[in-house]
Order: structure tokens, then C-alpha cells, then sequence
């Protein structure tokens, strides 16, 4: 009985933690005495299953077993045993996060893959194998671009042409993007089964958000962007086999134990007869309708984390567009981010919101793109000009999203405020994202008096690169002067006064990073560490958030 992906471990809890796997058949998977069946979806079988019983603050090795056989640790495995860490009273004043985004996998081409750089999550993992376990991150946070569905390796595209070879749709999809659920399946695989990705995440807890190259560039721009995209005899297809696939390969680990069995659409894969595809179908379209001015289904998430906290935000799948009221969060799934930042706050010390998209951009080309989203929400060529531009220059961060990112802002500045001198509320509230190609912290200057400091942290790409041409873009867009000439463009357009300013603290640094937020007690810290061209990663900055 054969183990085809994983295992991968999710979410953690002080007695609990999810595992999920990708098996050949049908089967019972067991870990640490703990078992699962597997659901099918297309031919393909898949289980999360659901430690209990760990201990608060301990470290234990585990193995898979697929109806009674040990498939993992696989035989001469080079790799250190795969681990559960919880986390408890002695941990909760600690955490290790590393983050980042836009993974493109090994493509087998010598050229490309020399052109790409060294993978920098592979060689993080290359440096775990040779530490103590003490002394591997809390977490790891992947935020976004897990997948490129639609930026497919040689290889893949020589598969897929091969898989389609005869079949009467072939020609109504395009040849080099993945449509079907099968292909999204051997798509996860060829990206997740490189052995170092595979063991580093079978020891760390890791969250995951979507963006847009898991379905599609340029997912949902906006409402023009998702009615050409409707009208392709294929695309719906593929936006139901996109959701699907998230569901069941990311979102289903994100949730912890009791989260997941309390899941309607969970228990009915779980107790379906036969394949559970017709279900995650219709998932899909409840997830991509819009009703009554929010999304059928919220791909947002919470991990407690000690005294810290993460709270992922969907921002590709929940934005609100066909309605006219263009939002990034619908304002049933806003609400529920308030209540998730608001509980509990005073007791925290760190707060961290995961974007995959940054909220703060450098100042210029945010300026830009509200400039752009108020020119095209005009009749005529002038708004049709500006959605043309909209789109080739994916103008949709939360700037171009303004209402939405000035709700944003109040709850973050909100957040911060609560930090007072006997040290209630948090010492840092920090915005993890990637998306843009280049790695920054920015700080935030909020109103006021507050202890709390505010950042923009943007790890990306992992591992892709940047055009030459596009560089000195983002380094021309963090200069002062250009921010004062596009703030002065910005108000004449109509955009009121934004309620923070900001500057940045390190950057734009340029190819494949990985970064990791530290934080002790009330204190933090980010470090950017990039691949040399001998694989090691080497420290190009490190950045105190609490000074």
C-alpha cells in the first residue's frame, strides 16, 4: 500500500495535531495509534487524521502506517525522524514563524532551474537536518502561489499535452494551464513530492493561504476580470477544480481537530459511499458565487499560538466584485476578522495577520493603484482604459481595494492601540505577505500614543524570479519624493487623507528569501536570509520590531 504524497503536518495544538496524506487506494492511515479513513475524489484517496492524546510542551516522533504498514518514515530515509512539537505554558511566551510566498517548483532544465536560483524552503531545510530539534521554528507559514496552475514547468506541459492527447475537449482548454482536478493532483505532487519539501513539511506545523497562481493570474482583479473569464468554455472547470483542490490539498489541515469534524462539508466527504467529487463540485461553486454580498464559504482561519496569534485572511477568494461593490472581504467575513483580532487581545503579545496579498504597499505604488480603481470605476474609455491597465499591471493589492483597506487599517491602528504601559494588548501587530517579487518590512506610523509597533513584512519569491526591468520600479517606489507627487495625484482623484504613513525599514531585497518572525515575550524580531550560490542561506537582514 503506497504513501504517494505527504504526510503534512498541519495544525497544532497543545494535545492535538492534523496529519494529511495522499494515499494509492482506499486504506485506514494510523499515527501515533490515532487512525482515519481516506475519501475519494476522482480516483484519488486522501485522509487527515487526528492526533490526540499529546503532551503539552513535548516532542515526539511519529511514524504512518496504511492498514497496518509502515510506509513512513520511508526505508534509508537520510532525513531526521518526522516530529509532533505542541506547544504549552513553557512555550507560550516563545515562537519561531518562518513565512514566505511564490514557490515555483524544480523544473528539470538545467537552464531554468539556474536561472530560478537555489530553492530557499529547500535549503532551509538542508540547515534543519543539521540542528537539534529544539531549535526548528514553532511554524511555517506559506502565503501563497503553493501551486502555479497556470505557469506550468516543461515537463508538466509535456504531461499534460500527453494526458489530453485524443480527448475531445483539448482543444477548448489551453495547453499549457492545468484545468482538471486530476491534473491539479499530479501538479501537488510533482511540487510537494521534491524529497527536502516533503520531510520539512512532515515536521513543521504549517498554515497555508491560496493566491492567485494556485488558480489562475490575476484571480479575480475584478468584476470585468471574472466575466471574461466566465465566458471561456473551460473556465469553469477550472475554478471548480482550483477550489476543490485548495480544499482538500490546504484549506483541510488548517483547521484544527475540532474545527474539522464540526465541518458539514467535511463529514459529507467523510461519509460518502463512492467518490466525493460531485460534492466538492458544488463546494467549489458556493465558494466562487457570490450571495447577498459575501461568499459562500470562508477559506479565512485562526491559529492560537501561546501569547502570540495568526488570523489568515483570504483576500483572492472572498473579495466581493460582481455586485458592484467592489471589497476585498465580503462584510460578513470583515466581521469575523474583527471578532477574531478582538478577542482576547488584551492577553496577547504578539498579533499576526497572513495576507497574501500586502497591505502596505511601498507608498507610490499604492497612491497608483487607488488612483487606478477610482479611474475605473468611470463610464466610458477613461474607466475601460483603466481596467486594461488594472489588469496587465495587476493593480489589485488592498490599495486598490480602498474601502476595504482603510477598514483594515482602523482595526490594525484599533489593535494597536489597546498596548498600554503595564503591557496589555500586544507589543506588535505584524501583516505577513508576498505576492510582489521583493522582500520589506515597513513600519507603520499610527496616531496617537501606543507602545505597539505596527509592520508590513513581505517575504517573497521563495523561490522565482523578477524581471531586471521591474526592479527599479519598486525601488523607485519607496522614494519620498515620489510618494508626495502620487499622495498629491491620489487626492485630486478623489482619495481622502489615509489615516497612517509609513516607511520602510529594509529593503526591497531582490531574489529567492525566506524570512522568520521571532519573537520572546514582548519582544521581536524579523531576519531575511537568502541562498548564496553555494545553497546556504546567509543573513541579509535583521530588523527589531519593538524598538
Amino acid at each position: 500500500m503506497s504513501l504517494l504524497l505527504g504526510p503534512v503536518l498541519r495544525h497544532v495544538g497543545a494535545t492535538t495535531a492534523q496529519v494529511w496524506v495522499q494515499t494509492e487506494h482506499s486504506a485506514i492511515v494510523e499515527i501515533l495509534g490515532c487512525s482515519a479513513p481516506t475519501f475519494e475524489v476522482q480516483g484519488f484517496h486522501y485522509a487527515v487524521v487526528p492526533v490526540q492524546g499529546l503532551t503539552p510542551d513535548s516532542t515526539t516522533e511519529y511514524e504512518v502506517r496504511i492498514d497496518g504498514v509502515k510506509v513512513w518514515p520511508e526505508p534509508d530515509s537520510a532525513f531526521p525522524p518526522s516530529v509532533i512539537r505542541t506547544r504549552g505554558p513553557e512555550s507560550a511566551y516563545r515562537l519561531r514563524a518562518v513565512f514566505g510566498s511564490c514557490r515555483y517548483p524544480k523544473t528539470g532544465d538545467e537552464k531554468l532551474d539556474d536561472k530560478l536560483g537555489h530553492d530557499a524552503l529547500d535549503c532551509y531545510a538542508q540547515r534543519l537536518t543539521e540542528l537539534p530539534v529544539d531549535q526548528w521554528p514553532d511554524a511555517l507559514i506559506l502565503l501563497g502561489d503553493q501551486v502555479y496552475a497556470d505557469e506550468l514547468t516543461p515537463d508538466a506541459r509535456r504531461n499534460l499535452a500527453g494526458r489530453r492527447s485524443g480527448r475531445r475537449t483539448s482543444g477548448q482548454r489551453p495547453p499549457d494551464e492545468v484545468v482538471s482536478f486530476g491534473e491539479y493532483e499530479s501538479l501537488y505532487r510533482h511540487t510537494w513530492g521534491d524529497p527536502e519539501i516533503r520531510w520539512i513539511l512532515s515536521t513543521l506545523p504549517t498554515a497555508m493561504i491560496f493566491d492567485d497562481h494556485d488558480i489562475r493570474d490575476d484571480w479575480n482583479t475584478s468584476a470585468v476580470w471574472r466575466k471574461e473569464m466566465n465566458a471561456k468554455p473551460w473556465w469553469r472547470d477550472r475554478i471548480r477544480a482550483g477550489l476543490a483542490s485548495y480544499w482538500v490539498y490546504q484549506h483541510l489541515g488548517n483547521l484544527s481537530p475540532a474545527e474539522l469534524s464540526a465541518d458539514d462539508d467535511y463529514r459529507k466527504v467523510l461519509t460518502a459511499e463512492s467518490d466525493t467529487w460531485p460534492h466538492l463540485s458544488d463546494l467549489a461553486d458556493r465558494a466562487d458565487s457570490e450571495v447577498d454580498g459575501d461568499k459562500g464559504l470562508r477559506f479565512s482561519y485562526r491559529w492560537d499560538l501561546g501569547r502570540s496569534r495568526l488570523i489568515m485572511v483570504d483576500s483572492r477568494n472572498a473579495r466581493i466584485l460582481d455586485s458592484g461593490d467592489r471589497k476585498m472581504l465580503g462584510d460578513r467575513e470583515f466581521t469575523w476578522l474583527e471578532d477574531q483580532v478582538d478577542e482576547g487581545l488584551d492577553d496577547l503579545d504578539h498579533l499576526m495577520l497572513g495576507s497574501s496579498l500586502p497591505w502596505l504597499l511601498p507608498p507610490a505604488l499604492g497612491d497608483i493603484q487607488t488612483i487606478n480603481e477610482i479611474g475605473a470605476n468611470r463610464k466610458g474609455i477613461r474607466g475601460r482604459l483603466a481596467e486594461k491597465i488594472r489588469q496587465t499591471a495587476d493593480l489589485e493589492h488592498w490599495a486598490a481595494f480602498l474601502q476595504s483597506f482603510l477598514r483594515l487599517t482602523n482595526l490594525i491602528v484599533a489593535a494597536a492601540s489597546r498596548a498600554s504601559a503595564d503591557e496589555g494588548g500586544p507589543a506588535t501587530v505584524s501583516v505577513l505577505s508576498g505576492d510582489v517579487h521583493h522582500s520589506y518590512a515597513a513600519r507603520a506610523v499610527v496616531p496617537g500614543s501606543t507602545s505597539a509597533r505596527v509592520h508590513q513584512l513581505v517575504c517573497s519569491p521563495v523561490h522565482n524570479y523578477v524581471p531586471l526591468a521591474v526592479k527599479p520600479v519598486f525601488k523607485l517606489s519607496w522614494s519620498p519624493r515620489a510618494a508626495r507627487i502620487t499622495r498629491r495625484l491620489a487626492r485630486h482623484s478623489g482619495s481622502p487623507d489615509l489615516p497612517i504613513e509609513w516607511r520602510n525599514l529594509s529593503g526591497p531585497l531582490f531574489g529567492n528569501t525566506i524570512a522568520a518572525l521571532n519573537t520572546a515575550g514582548r519582544k521581536a524580531e524579523v531576519v531575511f536570509e537568502q541562498p548564496s550560490k553555494a545553497g546556504d542561506l546567509v543573513e541579509v537582514a535583521r530588523i527589531p520590531l519593538t524598538e
